[in-house]
């Protein structure tokens, strides 16, 4: 019996040193399950120009969530340089006429999201048409004075990205201020006090969470694919914007906050719960606030913002929960959340269980296994 025990014992304890010592998966598994994964919506997705269809509405192809997953593809591009890549994010854009949803007096980060696509195919083949709209749709904010439009934090990742590379392109500081005017409307004065809680280096999807708002359990409830979505959008400004340009030190300080505040959070698993504070809420596995956080911090050690030895066991953890957790075998991604807001929503989650959009959830994955394929 003794020796029965010791051996449970030893078992039990390799394991334990496994899940610690596990490194990142190899760059050819990495980059193998990026790929069945991308290709399986392609395969879905032949037709670019195809409306997306569900039970309330139809809508085009140019809404935010086909935005995302294009966001992922070019940073597939951006490691694997296959043409078909970039044909398809082209035959996109031309089948828009390299236009928002809404036209180009929108406001609306959503309609605003392809742009960011529209503006890396213009910097492969600088077209006028490429670029057209959605510099007119940014120009008609710049130039007025409103600046409350973000009041969800998803809106941070849609739209910051593109003023920010205006702004690099045009070296104008206009597009600078007012991302950083609207920024900061959304962090400090929505809601009750602003959407984040510098206690806690998160940030309350809109105002509906906000104090006095509690989880069942009575904690904040922080969703974890909107924080994900502003991790995203501060690390796109940073990747962007130049080291001396106006307001960089604010995105760099929120970032830092956020990358301390989230590591503790983390399941034993590599995943993070839904609600980032209250595991009782929906808890278990998911994939985009995941994939985000593991974005950000891969890209943190990238540019050496963020301690290696600190992050990577983290960022190991993460990727290879995620390659072995959600890519089956004919590519489609289990254990996406679908749209919504909050924890409840799209709940509950499966390996199989298909979401009400599948491509942000595939631009997340991409967008994280890009930077990860980065890392040395």
């Amino acid at each position: 019996m003794k020796k029965n025990i010791t051996m449970v014992w030893l078992i039990a304890l390799i394991s334990i040193v496994q899940i610690h010592a596990q490194g990142l998966p190899k760059k050819k598994e990495l980059l193998k399950g990026m790929t069945v994964a991308n290709e399986y919506f392609m395969t879905k997705w032949a037709d670019v120009s195809a409306p997306i269809v569900r039970p309330d509405k139809t809508r085009p192809s140019n809404i935010w969530t086909r935005g995302v997953y294009y966001e992922g593809l070019m940073a597939l591009y951006g490691v694997d340089k296959q043409k078909r890549y970039y044909d398809y994010a082209v035959a996109w854009g031309e089948a828009h006429k390299w236009g928002l949803r809404n036209g180009i007096k929108t406001r609306n980060a959503d309609d605003q999201c392809c742009g960011q696509t529209y503006l890396d195919l213009y910097l492969i083949d600088p077209k006028p048409e490429r670029i057209l709209d959605i510099k007119a749709s940014i120009d008609s904010m710049v130039n007025s004075t409103k600046k409350d439009d973000w009041s969800w934090v998803d809106a941070l990742q849609m739209a910051m990205p593109v003023f920010a590379r205006l702004g690099v392109m045009y070296k104008d500081d206009r597009y600078y201020e007012k991302m950083y005017q609207m920024y900061m409307h959304t962090k400090t004065i929505h809601g009750d006090k602003g959407l984040y809680n510098p206690a806690e280096g998160l940030w309350w999807r809109d105002k509906d969470f906000d104090p006095p708002y509690k989880t069942p359990t009575g904690k904040n409830c922080y969703w974890s694919r909107g924080d994900g979505w502003v991790v995203a959008a501060l690390v796109k400004v940073l990747e962007i914007m130049p080291k001396n340009a106006p307001h960089r030190e604010e995105y760099e300080k929120t970032y830092l906050e956020m990358m301390k505040a989230l590591p503790p959070l983390q399941r034993q698993d590599g995943f993070w719960n839904v609600s980032l504070m209250d595991e009782t809420e929906f808890g278990g596995k998911e994939l985009t606030g995941t994939a985000l956080f593991t974005y950000g911090m891969a890209w943190g050690v990238n540019h050496g913002l963020l301690n290696k030895k600190q992050y990577l066991p983290i960022i190991s953890k993460a990727t290879n929960a995620m390659l072995k957790d959600c890519v089956q075998p004919n590519g489609f991604l289990g254990y996406v959340q679908g749209t919504g807001k909050e924890p409840k929503d799209g709940q509950p989650l499966s390996i199989d269980k298909q979401p009400d959009f599948e491509d942000f959830g595939l631009g997340c994955f991409l967008l994280a296994g890009a930077e990860v394929l980065k890392m040395k």
